[in-house]
């Protein structure tokens, strides 16, 4: 019982109420491992760990029944969790600073005798704070138009549109009916107020009736799926169309088409590991292959979208945006930041990939699946 702490000095520590942690314990949200002597509650270090946790998405506003699905995700270590948290934390401190920023303009410009319109006084807190704040994200996953403009042409003439694992809105078209399917409460949080309604629910059980719209999506997403085969064939049943943005990874020499994961991250190829294949993901719904290259210019962050912008990879919040990083570990991720300022400081890599240079878009093993 040494390591262990008890409900009071817990309390003390994190700034809530005794009470605030029986709540959490009855609810199942932090039991605590054990008892002392006397019968009271005692938590041990990763009781602790999961209540920081806890206390961490509750100040960033998420309800309870969220948080618990947040900390319970079986795909989620510890690791995953501090960075998934950190960035939500850098996303607040932008929010902040940006408001702040905000509010000092007007102390100015009252000081010089300015009035300051509605608009002046509400624009920062509304969609100008998120321009803002953009400008911190270089690696935020936006719609790359002209991928999105091959999605949605194999949508055909659908109306309405089932998005699976629809994160944070990307790629969702604009001019369909479309609902939104999304597990994680976190991507969930951070649709924006005008996109498509979402519905918490897994691809592998997806809760619609068969044949409930002419199309269903998915962009990016197969590859954290449980069971990806189960995912399609859901996709299939309450879809007349299915149309899914994935990565081949069938080519025995699929790693080495990408310098990134050729020289500095070779790692990947491990996460692949008993993944189905692209083609029997497609044999399992019936599905033909359509290749889609990557602009050099591309706006969406994806793993390989910087294939002609080494630089991009040295930005942290760049990786952030891309799970990948977070899944090799943070000594492989520092090995190939490391190697990659190397190579390109000494010219190593714009010898090795000169070939890039002229290249507008490149095929790395991304395909469209429409069935």
């Amino acid at each position: 019982m040494a390591e262990h702490l008890t409900v009071g000095r817990v309390a003390e520590l994190a700034g809530v109420s005794v009470r605030t942690l029986h709540h959490y314990d009855q609810i199942g949200l932090v039991r605590p491992s054990a008892r002392t002597a006397a019968g009271y509650r005692a938590y041990s270090p990763v009781d602790v760990g999961r209540l920081r946790e806890v206390l961490v998405y509750r100040r960033l506003g998420f309800g309870l029944r969220e948080i618990a699905a947040l900390v319970d995700d079986p795909g989620t270590d510890t690791v995953a969790h501090l960075r998934r948290l950190r960035g939500l934390l850098l996303e607040e401190r932008d929010r902040a600073t940006a408001m702040v920023t905000a509010i000092d303009r007007e102390l100015e410009a009252r000081a010089m005798g300015i009035r300051m319109t509605s608009e002046d006084q509400l624009g920062p807190f509304g969609s100008r704070l998120y321009e803002a704040i953009g400008t911190a994200y270089p690696a935020t996953r936006r719609t790359e138009p002209r991928i999105a403009a091959q999605v949605w042409d194999a949508l055909g003439d659908a109306r309405t549109v089932l998005n699976v694992g629809a994160g944070t809105g990307s790629y969702e078209p604009p001019d369909r009916d479309v609902t939104a399917v999304e597990p994680s409460a976190v991507m969930r949080a951070r649709r924006p107020a005008s996109a498509a309604p979402c519905v918490a629910a897994t691809a592998e059980s997806l809760p619609f009736e068969d044949d409930s719209f002419d199309a269903a999506m998915a962009f990016s997403t197969v590859h954290h799926w449980r069971d990806p085969i189960a995912g399609l064939r859901e996709m299939r049943r309450v879809a007349r169309r299915v149309v899914v943005f994935t990565h081949d990874t069938s080519d025995a020499g699929w790693r080495h088409r990408f310098w990134l994961t050729r020289d500095y991250l070779p790692e990947v190829t491990g996460l692949v590991a008993g993944r189905p294949s692209v083609h029997r993901l497609a044999r399992a719904i019936g599905a033909r292959l359509e290749p889609v290259l990557i602009p050099w210019d591309c706006a969406d962050g994806f793993l390989e979208a910087h294939w002609r912008r080494p630089e991009a990879y040295l930005d942290e919040q760049v990786r952030r945006a891309v799970s990948v990083w977070t899944r090799v570990g943070a000594e492989a991720e520092q090995r190939a930041v490391d190697r990659l300022r190397d190579d390109l400081s000494s010219g190593r890599w714009a010898e090795r990939n000169r070939d890039l240079t002229d290249l507008d878009a490149a095929e790395l093993g991304l395909r469209l699946l429409v069935a």
